[in-house]
């Protein structure tokens, strides 16, 4: 309490003050570069974080010493890894200098800049890398928000759990804003209620009715599990419920699962949204299976268009498919099942059913009839977690009824399905034949004639086509008996022949009940695209090769689709963007596809040859990119070592990452997928018309190929399509479609391999947002000008780095001053200050005339001067576009700045505090003096009287 009454104390504490708020914002800002203090991302080398948050402790021009954030015992270093120039100007000294597997930390948002929805836009974020996106996303899964935009991108997390973000409310809300912000009565940023998979929908929609009427596609993609299957659903109910007279959708939120029931007689009774919803179904039912990842995977890709009048009037949709993977229905692993239909029969069907369809309890031998069969029983039949497969069949059956399938035509259906799972139990004995060789007979022909029965076929001609093999030579027909081996072979082959067929019937018949009568009403379209995501397993085989190729060119589309974003955004703020490079995998896409020496294209080629192989093809990969003792092909994109070599296996470096192909696990066989001439005959003589439609549409698809392939051609004659080639050309349609449109894209991501709800494994996280492409878009974006600032903020950020700059040559406010000039002044006032400091070199801090500021920052570590090309710094009209090394350079000083400042502060607290010291020990003094003389002088006046007398 003395002390306050000492002279100069309360501008002490004012002081304190002061100094305490410019120390604080000094801390923070080295999150702008590694300097100590600052907080940064380091790979998690061998753990499951991918990446873990550490303190920098120690900066050295080799290396940066860190401290793990949660784990103060884990102290290591990293080592510098390269020091880019920003130019290939000689004269450009600032340079970008990393660390091995260290990225910078963004400050943490508070909760108040939570709930304003700061984090919605990853693409806001000052460092947006790996460990950015990958933390932002753990934090707000963390809160339930599994919606996340970056940039154009919708990123979605599997919540695995039933979340209440799709109600009428809130599908309501969306399109009330939706039409408002059309109508420009609403937010101008479109995302006034935050992300949400509604926003992807409406803004589609939205851009589809503008004055130019540019139809639109949806991009889902994701691995097995993510969502892909529920966003496209929600999708569509979103734009159908548009696109319908009607904006409420009676039985959408379902607790069960099951979809919108439909309460009428006669397909014209119901409105084309139902229709089109009433199909997913069914496509689900015969195209959907259980995997190690998902209960409900989508083993085909989709893309439904959804035909709209000139007034937005939904008018109908047509559904286009991919490369179904017919392999399933011979073959599944542990632990995952065949097509849904077939366990929804066998574990629905009533007990009169299963006498129509051949099926009897008592052969089981106590196993329920999902595990006794073969083709449902090889990965243990497990029962679904969301829904039974009994509500499944009874789902699949109300949708067929919705879109008026006839009792007959659905009972037709579910006789075929059953005849495929009695000819799953079709087995073989070997008998030696007359010429001595050993041949196949069948072991119960019952059987064989169950399956007949069922599958409408003729039961010899099934029992040759399973037995016996049609080769024809010089116009002549030699029939060859089949070992028992090759006799299962094909059985498998026959049952993925049918089963595809069947298929395509579906997809068929889906379209002809949802499709729109008239192409000329039809003003302008929107199209779903449900397509696999990137696929990278222990053992890779065909099929991934063909998921990646199609990932690799919507990559490839989607990086062209951000180029023009950011060539948009550089038109329409009026800087020089040509000399900005954009990464193209084109060169992937060529070492795959191209003619001659393309993968696939080769493939083709072994698949010609009477004595083709899946080695002599890896062979011949090899002696094609990989020659003598090379490792790498010369575009870097196949690789193969000499061990690699010697097992049939190579590598492909896609843009997620390298991937590694096992030749020899049925690339051949799986590539030319034909119809054996004994299948043939059966088909063409079925006496049951199922079976001819079947054939009919598979046939004439086939054909229809090879006519654009003999067009293309230019009249050659047109060779039978492989499934490599069938694949090619439906993706070049696709993606020519999807060039005509405006595109969005949602990333759907999956948060944990257990599909637990509230758990998130960073690994796994990281490793899908390399395959999902959402890393490679950042980069691209990222390639020009990955700093943006409004000139306010850029003025008011940097306006400190020139304090001895006097009001007249640059002020310190922008008011009644252009913001573009000012920024353009104080770039070149820096750059002219750089050069300054540049060719003064060091100075001493010794100097005579120079006062305590100038002394104390001369005794401190400078930075570089800055120094950079002016075209690394853009100046725009209403943004300041930096290059990442000039915005380095900018923050160091500012770091340098106000370090220099916080010093100088507390110096002048220090000096404060000890004149503090001082007058307080002089007031002591003075007042101990006063007691000593009084003291003094008291023991003077009480001196005996008398004996003063006496003196």
């Amino acid at each position: 309490d003395r002390a306050q009454s000492v002279p100069g104390y309360s501008q002490l504490r004012l002081s304190y003050s002061t100094v305490h708020v410019f120390i604080v914002e000094a801390a923070l800002s080295t999150e702008g570069n590694m300097e100590k203090g600052a907080h940064v991302w380091a790979v998690d080398n061998g753990g499951d974080d991918a990446w873990i948050l550490c303190e920098v402790l120690s900066k050295t021009d080799s290396e940066l010493r860190l401290k793990q954030c949660d784990k103060e015992s884990n102290v290591f270093s990293r080592s510098r890894a390269n020091a880019t120039p920003s130019s290939s100007d000689s004269n450009n000294e600032a340079v970008e200098i990393r660390y091995e597997g260290v990225e910078l930390a963004n400050a943490k948002l508070s909760d108040a800049e939570r709930a304003e929805g700061r984090d919605d836009d990853l693409i806001t974020l000052p460092h947006l890398h790996e460990p950015a996106i990958l933390h932002a996303i753990h934090e707000r899964f963390s809160c339930g928000k599994i919606y996340t935009w970056t940039g154009p991108v919708l990123i979605a997390v599997n919540p695995f759990q039933r979340l209440p973000l799709y109600t009428n409310e809130i599908l309501e809300s969306y399109r009330q804003e939706g039409l408002l912000r059309s109508q420009n009565l609403g937010n101008g940023s479109g995302d006034q209620l935050g992300p949400h998979v509604y926003s992807i929908a409406d803004q589609s929609y939205r851009q589809m009715m503008s004055e130019k009427r540019v139809s639109q596609s949806i991009l889902i993609s994701g691995e097995s599990g993510a969502g892909k299957t529920e966003s496209t659903k929600i999708v569509m109910l979103y734009l159908t419920t548009l696109g319908s007279s009607h904006h409420h959708v009676k039985g959408t939120q379902s607790t069960d699962g099951e979809p919108p029931s439909a309460h009428h007689s006669t397909l014209e009774d119901m409105s084309i949204m139902e229709r089109v919803l009433q199909s997913n179904p069914i496509l689900e039912a015969f195209g959907n299976a259980r995997t190690l990842r998902n209960d409900n995977s989508s083993r085909f890709g989709k893309f439904i268009e959804l035909g709209f009048s000139r007034g937005g009037a939904l008018l109908g949709a047509k559904v286009q498919t991919y490369l179904l993977e017919k392999v399933r229905v011979g073959f599944h692993a542990s632990g995952e099942r065949n097509y849904h239909v077939f366990y929804q029969l066998l574990r629905g069907m009533t007990e009169d059913q299963k006498k129509r369809y051949g099926f009897h309890d008592g052969e089981t031998h106590g196993l329920e009839l999902a595990n006794h069969y073969h083709m449902t029983g090889q990965g243990g039949a497990p029962q679904l977690r969301e829904f039974t497969d009994e509500d499944g069949l009874k789902y699949t059956m109300k949708a067929m009824k919705a879109l008026s399938w006839s009792e007959e035509k659905i009972e037709v259906v579910l006789k075929l399905v059953a005849g495929l799972i009695h000819l799953g139990q079709i087995n073989f004995d070997s008998i030696e034949s007359d010429g001595g060789q050993e041949v196949s007979v069948i072991q119960d022909e019952t059987v064989l004639q169950n399956a007949a029965t069922m599958l409408d076929v003729d039961t010899d001609k099934l029992k040759a086509a399973l037995t016996e093999r049609l080769m024809i030579t010089r116009g002549e027909g030699i029939t060859i008996q089949l070992s028992p081996e090759r006799a299962v072979e094909a059985r498998d082959a026959l049952a993925k022949t049918m089963y595809g067929a069947l298929f395509l019937w579906v997809v068929n018949e889906v379209n002809e009940c949802i499709g729109w009568e008239d192409d000329k009403a039809v003003r302008s379209s929107v199209g779903v695209l449900d397509i696999f995501g990137f696929e990278c397993f222990a053992i890779n085989s065909f099929e991934q090769l063909c998921i990646n190729f199609t990932n690799e060119a919507l990559q490839q589309q989607f990086n062209k689709f951000i180029f023009k974003m950011e060539q948009a955004e550089y038109k329409a703020e009026q800087i020089s963007w040509e000399f900005i490079e954009f990464p193209d995998n084109q060169d992937c896409l060529d070492t795959i596809q191209s003619k001659p020496n393309g993968i696939l294209t080769m493939l083709d080629d072994e698949c010609r040859l009477p004595k083709g192989s899946d080695r002599n093809w890896a062979n011949r990969l090899y002696k094609q990119y990989v020659p003598d003792q090379q490792t790498e092909s010369q575009n870097t994109r196949f690789l193969a070592t000499p061990v690699q070599k010697s097992r049939a296996v190579f590598c492909v470096r896609h843009f997620a990452g390298v991937v590694q192909y096992t030749a020899e696990t049925g690339f051949l066989e799986k590539n030319k997928d034909e119809i054996p001439l004994m299948a043939q005959n059966l088909f063409e003589t079925a006496p049951g018309d199922l079976v001819k439609d079947m054939y009919t549409i598979q046939k004439k698809e086939l054909e229809e190929k090879n006519v654009k392939s003999k067009d293309s051609g230019k009249g050659k004659p047109s060779k039978s399509k492989t499934v490599g080639m069938q694949f090619k050309e439906q993706l070049s349609d696709l993606m020519a479609k999807v060039e005509t449109t405006e595109p969005h894209y949602i990333r759907c991501l999956k948060p944990n391999d257990a599909a637990k709800p509230k758990m998130l494994t960073r690994q796994r996280l990281t490793e899908q947002l390399r395959y999902g492409g959402v890393l490679e878009a950042v980069r691209v974006a990222r390639m020009g000008f990955p700093v943006r600032l409004p000139h306010d903020a850029f003025f008011q950020r940097y306006r400190m780095l020139l304090p001895s700059t006097c009001e007249d040559d640059l002020p310190w406010n922008m008011e009644q001053n252009a913001p573009q000039e000012l920024c353009i002044r104080l770039v070149e006032l820096l750059l002219e200050e750089g050069q300054k400091q540049k060719r003064e070199g060091k100075t001493s801090w010794k100097e005579d005339g120079i006062g305590r500021s100038e002394r104390i920052r001369r005794m401190q570590a400078m930075p570089f001067p800055i120094t950079f090309p002016k075209m690394d710094v853009q100046l725009g009209l209403t943004k300041v576009f930096m290059r990442k090394p000039p915005h380095d350079a900018l923050e160091a000083h500012r770091i340098f700045h106000q370090t220099v400042s916080a010093i100088f502060l507390q110096s002048w607290i220090r000096g404060m505090q000890q004149r503090k010291r001082f007058l307080v020990t002089c007031e002591a003094a003075l007042t101990i003096q006063r007691f000593y003389r009084g003291c003094v002088g008291r023991a003077r006046y009480d001196i005996p009287l008398g004996y003063r007398i006496v003196m």
